[in-house]
Formats: structure tokens, sequence, C-alpha cells
């Protein structure tokens, strides 16, 4: 069965047939700070359900951007270095400094996995996470589309937002991919400095809008002090928008399925 299982943060074990995934690893403990670059940190407020010596065998890990608390110091130090990290070129150079196999994608490019007749297609999809000056400061971001198949058979969609707000790009995204099952979507409301660098509520259900998910499992939401945008928040605004029955949250330790029937 295909599962996911939310660790904290954007941090999540995806499962999809043969395939175990690592997303946006954040392994720091409540009280432990994450450093997001230019000096500015921000405290964990919340305890992430597993740590790295926990985690099953990895098929690869996929990461958004290369910060703090997407790619910490504990995942630093404690991932295994036996699989890939897919992520973007920007961050690519780094890892491979620290000793990871990092597959560094540009927008729209693919990495395929293989294995015993299945495959796995990670496909870089634009992001922003900031506008003007701020999106200059802080560093590039991918959504990731997850495709896998068996022989010819797609069997599965899913989207990891990574940390964007909503936009144009959405739309793109949705022309070239209008059959996503589930999308993994980064909220929070994110304040840097005076500027919203994820999406907050009302952001995130404009982006359920031009998306158009078969089910949004929202992530990244009550981790951190620069967090200013709840889960209880988005909910609200998902059930006026009468978008409610598509969104499945999920706690922090717990597993969802990810079948297109499951409730």
């Amino acid at each position: 069965m295909d599962t996911l299982t939310f660790v904290g943060t954007a941090t999540t074990l995806i499962r999809l047939g043969g395939f175990t995934l690592l997303t946006d690893p954040n392994f720091l403990h409540k009280g432990k700070r994450a450093y997001l670059g230019k000096g500015l940190w921000s405290k964990r407020l919340t305890e992430p359900s597993m740590q790295p010596d926990e985690l099953p065998p990895l098929d690869a890990v996929v990461l958004s951007h290369l910060h703090g608390d997407h790619f910490d110091r504990v995942a630093r130090r404690g991932l295994a270095r036996t699989q890939p990290v897919v992520t973007t070129s920007a961050a690519a150079g780094s890892l491979r400094r620290w000793g990871f196999e990092a597959r560094g994608l540009e927008t729209w490019e693919k990495e395929t996995l293989i294995r015993d007749g299945e495959t796995l297609t990670i496909e870089s999809l634009p992001g922003i996470h900031a506008r003007g000056v701020m999106g200059a400061l802080l560093p590039p971001v991918m959504g990731s589309l997850l495709e896998h198949r068996v022989g010819a058979e797609v069997r599965r969609r899913v989207y990891l937002s990574g940390d964007t707000l909503t936009g144009d790009h959405v739309n793109e995204i949705a022309r070239r991919h209008p059959d996503i099952d589930a999308a993994v979507v980064h909220l929070g409301g994110t304040r840097v400095l005076f500027h919203t660098v994820t999406m907050d509520a009302e952001q995130g259900v404009d982006f359920l809008h031009r998306l158009s998910p078969r089910r949004a499992i929202p992530v990244h939401y009550d981790d951190y002090g620069v967090f200013r945008s709840p889960l209880s928040a988005f909910e609200r605004a998902a059930s006026r928008a009468g978008l409610a029955e598509f969104v499945h949250s999920v706690a922090r330790g717990e597993t969802v399925s990810l079948e297109p029937d499951a409730e």
C-alpha cells in the first residue's frame, strides 16, 4: 500500500510500491535552532517523530532546498550516504562536499529510479520562495512530482510543493500534470524580515484551486517560531471554500494511505 508518514516540518516518509523516499530531512529536537542563512535562525517548537537511526533503508532523499529547517545538521551527520539526494542544482554542490550523492535538477528536469520492474520518476517543478528583494536572498527552491509506474502503467502521482508561494507557476504545473493524486503542501505563512515566504491559509486555498489535486496533505505549519499561519487557519479557510473533503491533515508520527479510495 502506498503511504505517507509525517515526521514533522516538511519531513515525510513516502512509500510508493517498492520505493521508499524521505523528504526534506529535519530532525532537530525541540528547542534547537535551525539556521536559515544570512544570520537568521529560528527555534524549533515541536519534536520530530523519529531520528535518522530509526529510518528504513531509503531509495532516495528528495530535498526542496537547502535551508536549516529542511536539511539540518542532524541529517547531515546521521543520514546514510548510500542513497541519492535529488535536489536543486544550487543545493547539490554543498551536499556533494558533505559526502552525499547529490543529483541536482533544473526546473522540469527528471531523475528516474528503477527497481524490480517498477520506475519512480522525480521531476523538478517550479517554486517561488519569495518575491522581490527577499527572493534574491533565499536559496532556489523546487517542487517535485513523484510518478510511480509498474511496467507502462502509472500507479500514483504525488506532488511535493516545496516552500513555494502560490501563483501562475502553479497553473503551469496543473496544465502539465492535471492528474495529481495527492499534494503535500508546505504551509505556515513563514515570515522572514517582514516578508511572507511560504503559503499562509488563504494562499494555500488559492493553491488548491489552481492545482486541483485529489487530496491535499498539509505539512510545515507549526514547527518553528517563524511560522505564523497555523494548520487550523488553513482548515477553516479550506472549509469556507468548500474544499474540506480534499484536505487530509496528519499528526506527527501518523501514517496515512495514498490510495485513491482512502478516507
